[in-house]
């Protein structure tokens, strides 16, 4: 296993470049003027010239990529051209901490709820319980985010007032005082309706894959074995049908995790959240070339580290799994 990751490693530097090099290429040769975004206002043909020569627009495309990729190997993703005078680093990475914190709350509902529907939806597979519980997940998991979110906000919202209508006010938990006195740490109330909103749907998904895969678990031997032991259905679904299940959840798990950095940019517009997922959505809309290309090399990296770390977990979960065979067979 050290030598395939010892291999995955070295091939990532090496993915990164294709990916954020193709990414530079179309910013730059593709549809729209970089040099305009920059310049801003500015549409005097002599002053644009100077634009560019002040952005080092007017180099080569790989001299200019290569002086991106040296800058950015340190940290030093450039200068945003719609927000100037303030770095890329500087405003994406305060951006995906607010989607992170998100994410990880919605993560947290969709698999609290997932694993323990998909878990009663296979035990009660030959009664009229299952197909309920299908019928509603697949009923939750068919809702667009784009449709729900406006009802939610004109009942929770503007209806009962219960909730605020969007925004983004600290981080995810605020202070409840009771009698004045004993400080008790609550949820913000501006969490609530986009972690509605971006778990809706996925705790049906995952509930489905748990279902299916504890169905297929349910058939083999060493079930039948514990169960002739004596040992109870909720021993046998909880140690032995459960830790199988978690083989193909490990990979939902990765992939989900990468969507926590890339946002949910329909809630967050809705919503009126700043994280990243509203922010690409600004920078693509407003063709901030290189703000999109910073985000193209972190979540592509993110994206590679994840899937060879779920790869590893396999090992651990399932020991009949040998990827150093794999990769020499």
């Amino acid at each position: 296993m050290l030598v395939y990751t010892i291999k995955r490693l070295l091939w990532i530097p090496f993915i990164i470049l294709v990916v954020t090099f193709f990414t530079f290429l179309i910013g730059r040769l593709g549809p729209g003027d970089p040099v305009s975004v920059a310049a801003g206002q500015i549409r005097n043909p002599i002053l644009l010239e100077q634009v560019k020569i002040e952005k080092g627009l007017d180099k080569p495309i790989l001299i200019q990529y290569f002086k991106w990729l040296s800058s950015a190997a340190k940290g030093d993703f450039g200068e945003s051209y719609i927000y100037q005078g303030y770095s890329i680093s500087e405003l994406i990475f305060p951006k995906m901490w607010i989607s992170a914190q998100l994410g990880m709350l919605a993560l947290l509902v969709v698999f609290g709820l997932g694993i323990p529907l998909g878990l009663m939806a296979a035990s009660l597979h030959n009664t009229w319980i299952d197909p309920f519980i299908v019928s509603l997940l697949l009923f939750f998991r068919a809702i667009p985010v784009i449709v729900i979110i406006p009802p939610l906000l004109w009942l929770f919202a503007v209806h009962w007032s219960l909730l605020p209508v969007g925004g983004w006010e600290g981080g995810i938990f605020d202070i409840y005082w009771l009698y004045e006195v004993i400080a008790i740490p609550i949820l913000n109330p501006h969490v609530y309706l986009p972690v509605f909103a971006l778990s809706i749907g996925g705790f049906g998904g995952v509930a489905r894959l748990v279902r299916i895969t504890a169905l297929e678990i349910k058939n083999e031997a060493y079930i039948t074995t514990a169960k002739s032991k004596g040992l109870s259905d909720t021993k046998v679904m909880l140690g032995h049908i459960l830790p199988n299940s978690l083989l193909p959840l490990v990979t939902v798990i990765g992939f989900a995790l990468v969507g926590i950095l890339e946002g949910a940019f329909f809630v967050e517009v809705l919503l009126g959240i700043p994280g990243i997922g509203r922010f690409t959505f600004e920078a693509v809309k407003s063709r901030d070339y290189d703000v999109i290309l910073a985000m193209t090399a972190i979540l592509s990296t993110v994206f590679i580290i994840i899937n060879l770390i779920v790869e590893l977990l396999y090992t651990k979960i399932d020991p009949r799994i040998q990827l150093d065979e794999g990769i020499d067979g």
